[in-house]
């Protein structure tokens, strides 16, 4: 599998998550999607940079 189609199916897995959370009015889970989005992304910054153990202080 290449790394275009893995982002390509994570961007899928994005869109199923916004259509579920429309079709059910379950809008007030959106701040805790994007708060743990964050961290994901956070997470996966800091996992080889100089500024790793700057945000290991933050968790």
């Amino acid at each position: 599998m290449s790394a275009s189609s893995r982002f390509v199916s994570r961007l899928q897995v994005l869109r199923e998550l916004a259509a579920f959370l429309r079709a059910r009015r379950l809008w007030w889970l959106l701040p805790m999607v994007g708060v743990l989005l964050t961290f994901g992304l956070l997470l996966v910054l800091a996992q080889g940079s100089a500024a790793a153990p700057f945000l290991y202080s933050l968790f």
